[in-house]
């Protein structure tokens, strides 16, 4: 069945990973998305090590299901030729520098002449204007800039990054979400989305307790939560175990389980706000508990209960286990025959099962898509 966005049509002009991330996401909807790159091609094309026959792995996580056209988008004729494509999109999404989507005129200003309707989203590191919109900008600054990085790891060790690259991955979310409320609106116009503001945005809880009562937030050890006590890994006998408990009730379950029921009325241990108050005698009585068994023992127990516990897992035990395999997570680009696998589409529809096609080759589609736009 057609895609919720079947007969929707939305160029990209996006390179690495926020803007094709965010081409990726509307395809999997039923998007045609009309991929266009320079002569030599999306950096992505390169970036991993790993290729799979042509289709280098890191480019095709983030380009199935697209056409590929290739335009000198700084040339006359590569300008008409997008122009002609303009004509008859719906959208076109960009996450190159401010200038060059300026000198490029991939701005709504520059394209509203052969297409009103046309909505055109930047997607940029701070903004299409400003004193900033030129400052360099890649997903491990913003997570320097915005405290992101200050925020994570053990207090001990340097500020760190994300273990992905969580600023490009929200910042094609939020530039997907843009465009699409525009397109329903029914009206052309230009949407500027920032990786910075989509971050700032992102830490809403946190920057509202500095907002509204001057906290400062420090790293905590073991990723605790600032709040919720305890919420956060812990080692126990043979690995580390994620536990995470919000509820009273749960808290109940769970002190009368691990053989602790005297914490349910102790006034150190038995609310959520004592438990914070006291937050040091707490872990250290829950870790000296949690060591006596091993996480996946701890995760047997406490799940049941309804209590949130789980082990803490790799990558390639995520992607191999029973529960990504219920969900159909890993699927096969262009038939199972190809031997390039990927992640699938996070979003289901009654009804409707993506294609996965395989990432376009440079250049692919360019008599197609040309010939497309030149059609009445």
């Amino acid at each position: 069945m057609n895609g919720p966005l079947a007969g929707i049509r939305i160029i990209e002009v996006g390179h690495m990973l926020a803007g094709p991330y965010c081409g990726l996401l509307l395809a999997d909807m039923g998007a045609e998305i009309i991929k266009i790159e320079p002569p030599e091609g999306d950096i992505g094309r390169k970036v991993s090590p790993h290729f799979i026959g042509p289709h280098n792995a890191y480019f095709a996580s983030l380009n199935r299901n697209k056409k590929s056209v290739v335009i000198d988008l700084a040339s006359a004729e590569g300008r008409a030729s997008l122009e002609r494509i303009a004509s008859t999109s719906h959208a076109l999404f960009t996450n190159l520098r401010p200038s060059a989507i300026k000198k490029l005129g991939l701005t709504y200003e520059s394209l509203r002449a052969c297409n009103p309707k046309l909505v055109c989203v930047a997607l940029t590191g701070y903004g299409l204007e400003g004193p900033y919109a030129e400052s360099p900008a890649y997903d491990y600054v913003i997570q320097a800039l915005t405290g992101v990085m200050a925020l994570t790891g053990d207090p001990a060790a340097p500020p760190t990054k994300a273990g992905f690259s969580a600023v490009d991955n929200s910042a094609g979310m939020a530039a997907a979400l843009g465009l699409l409320a525009k397109i329903v609106q029914g009206e052309g116009g230009q949407v500027d989305v920032a990786m910075y503001d989509v971050m700032l945005s992102q830490l809403n809880y946190l920057a509202a307790g500095a907002l509204n009562a001057g906290e400062h937030l420090e790293r905590l050890a073991n990723s605790s939560h600032p709040y919720l006590v305890p919420a956060q890994i812990f080692p126990t006998g043979d690995g580390w175990l994620t536990l995470f408990i919000t509820h009273e009730k749960f808290w109940r379950k769970f002190c009368t389980e691990v053989g602790r029921p005297e914490w349910v009325d102790d006034p150190v241990y038995a609310t959520m706000e004592s438990r914070r108050r006291n937050r040091s005698v707490v872990l250290e009585g829950i870790e000296a508990v949690l060591k006596t068994a091993t996480a996946a023992e701890w995760v047997r127990r406490l799940q049941p209960l309804g209590v949130v516990a789980s082990e803490v897992g790799t990558l390639n035990e995520a992607l191999e286990s029973d529960l990504a395999a219920s969900r159909g997570m890993v699927v096969p680009l262009g038939g199972a025959d190809s031997g390039l696998r990927a992640v699938a589409s996070a979003v289901k529809f009654d009804g409707y099962q993506p294609r996965y096609d395989l990432p376009p080759l440079l250049d692919q589609h360019h008599a197609e898509v040309l010939a497309a736009a030149e059609s009445p």
